[in-house]
């Protein structure tokens, strides 16, 4: 199946992966229940509720357009919101302006980055809007949080959000509104689940770091421009590894750091003499370039059709993480809905935990260290 594909094809159930479990099911049968798994409530606004929640344009400064209308996706399917908000790792403030008009009292936002504290709170000044950031390291041991504030994050990022999660949670605020981002940012090699349940499990997951990043290996947003310079320097770097295999007389790979961005500019030559300077190789004073090149090219089309059957486990892998913290959050008291809050054109990171702590649940009731 994979071998026949042409490179167009290829690309399209790259990006359709219930499409492609659909097809490739013929031989792997366990995905039959492909769509099953990856189905999830739609939590969508309609397109009038996102509209009206989203910052108008001529408010939205320094903030590029797909953020905009992913904040206002988020913000409408949030509503109603019925305590003042903590915009957890804002930056300038975005989701946090975007929040203000639909939430009661002031919006808090925490950012490390003062140069964007500063910037956010000029923002926010000069816009009128009720919006004060603090520089915070939202990682800093003690770090308190205000009573009684709903914590929202959007996309914030791997030990980042899950930082969000057990503070939170310790602390009881009264709602949590999550959309994940970056799992495989955090400081452990072998990623170890929140919840109690699922990590008592003996035959529990143990995803390393490098494997958590198939979770977000998408490039479904991605202009045209950017998916042709993904694709060269793909094809670049697997034209250098066959090149650095011949040369050493040994087929084994040999990893490259990443690559400045001027070289996409210089071309391929220039790309390879960077490369070897960096391992220490020395390159002959005639190499056959477009021989390597071609070279490249074609492992390039093998590695993607190969990449397709890996690439359907994203959406699961994903699952398994948030459905975790959702397990962590109902273990403390919470009541959890999981959903999608935009269209994957949107984002394809368009998951939402929100969670709501129940009438009567303690603070720090279910806390662990």
């Amino acid at each position: 199946m994979l071998a026949e594909l042409s490179d167009a094809e290829c690309q399209y159930l790259d990006d359709r992966p219930v499409e492609l479990a659909a097809r490739a099911a013929r031989w792997l049968p366990s995905l039959e229940g492909y769509a099953d798994i990856v189905q999830l409530p739609a939590l969508l606004p309609s397109d009038d509720e996102a509209s009206k929640a989203t910052l108008p344009e001529i408010r939205a400064t320094d903030m590029p357009g797909r953020k905009r209308l992913q904040s206002g996706a988020f913000a409408a399917a949030l509503a109603p919101l019925d305590h003042p908000a903590l915009d957890w790792c804002c930056g300038k403030g975005h989701l946090a302006r975007t929040l203000a008009p639909l939430c009661p009292g002031e919006i808090l936002g925490f950012e490390w980055n003062l140069e964007l504290v500063h910037d956010g709170n000029r923002l926010a000044e000069h816009f009128g809007d009720r919006v004060s950031i603090g520089c915070q390291d939202v990682m800093a041991p003690g770090l308190k949080l205000p009573d009684d504030y709903h914590g929202v994050a959007l996309h914030a990022c791997g030990d980042l959000h899950r930082q969000l999660l057990k503070r939170g949670s310790e602390t009881g605020l009264p709602r949590l509104s999550i959309s994940p981002c970056c799992y495989h940012l955090t400081d452990r090699d072998i990623y170890r689940p929140l919840s109690r349940r699922a990590s008592g499990y003996q035959g529990v997951l143990q995803p390393g770091r490098n494997d958590l990043r198939l979770a977000v290996q998408e490039t479904v947003t991605a202009p045209a421009r950017v998916r042709e310079q993904t694709r060269l320097i793909s094809q670049w770097r697997l034209a250098f590894d066959g090149l650095q295999r011949f040369l050493r007389g040994q087929d084994e790979y040999l990893p490259v750091p990443s690559h400045p961005a001027r070289l996409l500019r210089k071309g391929f030559p220039a790309f390879c003499r960077w490369a070897a300077a960096k391992k220490h190789l020395e390159l002959p004073d005639r190499v056959e370039f477009d021989h390597w090149l071609a070279f490249g090219e074609r492992r390039l089309a093998e590695v993607r059709r190969h990449e397709l059957v890996r690439h359907l486990f994203r959406r699961p892998l994903e699952l398994w993480m948030v459905l975790d913290y959702a397990v962590f959050l109902e273990e403390h008291g919470y009541e959890v809905r999981l959903g999608q809050f935009c269209d994957r054109s949107l984002t394809p990171r368009n998951l939402l935990l929100d969670a709501v702590r129940a009438s009567g649940t303690p603070r720090a009731q279910h806390s662990r260290p």
